[in-house]
């Protein structure tokens, strides 16, 4: 998906300007790339958010530019609620780009009716692709998988033009079975215990009559 975003040039670029940006609802960014010169922009939060919610990497400048671009890294605040800075790469539609890509299980493993647990070991992957044709996600079905047995990335579905970056044997998913607790022994427990030997007092000799 290409969500359109609005932006508008920057000249100030320092930490106060910056902070200012924010304090007004925008996201400063920088657009590079192609052998041109690097662009300082400033986007709406409100459009950033939306690339979130979307899992957009390609995004359609418009405004004071007029680019594609991808997504290639977000910086966000301490607690990871906040985005406060994007950086944006210039490509052409129909070039071959590596992007990272969220994995989808769809179906509900038939080992979870077998008492297991499905366990999800990778929640992404990196594809090459067109520009244009990045996936949103990838579907992994489960629905065959029972206790004991995982998927890799070779049996995610890739859409045509898609191609796996991720090492194609890494495991995905994978079912396990339900642990269960061993039974505690109780320190009172005297079941099979062996009986103790208790002696009588009086170590002398018995008196004579």
């Amino acid at each position: 998906m290409t969500d359109v975003i609005q932006a508008t040039k920057r000249d100030s670029t320092g930490t106060a300007a910056t902070n200012r940006l924010r304090r007004n609802g925008l996201v400063p960014a920088v657009l590079y790339g192609h052998g041109e010169s690097n662009e300082h922009l400033a986007i709406p939060a409100v459009q950033v958010k939306g690339l979130l919610r979307h899992h957009s990497k390609m995004i359609k400048l418009t405004g004071d530019v007029n680019e594609n671009a991808l997504v290639s890294e977000m910086q966000w605040d301490a607690l990871g609620i906040e985005v406060l800075h994007l950086d944006l790469i210039r490509v052409n539609l129909k070039e071959k780009v590596e992007v990272t890509v969220s994995i989808e299980t769809h179906g509900e493993a038939a080992g979870t009716r077998e008492g297991g647990i499905l366990l999800e070991n990778l929640h992404e992957v990196d594809v090459r692709c067109s520009a244009g044709a990045i996936p949103e996600s990838l579907v992994l079905d489960v629905n065959d998988l029972h206790v004991g047995q995982h998927a890799t990335a070779n049996d995610l579905q890739l859409p045509e033009g898609v191609e796996l970056v991720t090492d194609g044997e890494t495991v995905i998913v994978h079912v396990e079975a339900a642990r269960t607790e061993e039974p505690t022994e109780d320190a009172g427990d005297s079941i099979g215990a062996e009986p103790e030997v208790i002696s009588k007092g009086g170590g002398g000799d018995d008196e004579e009559a």
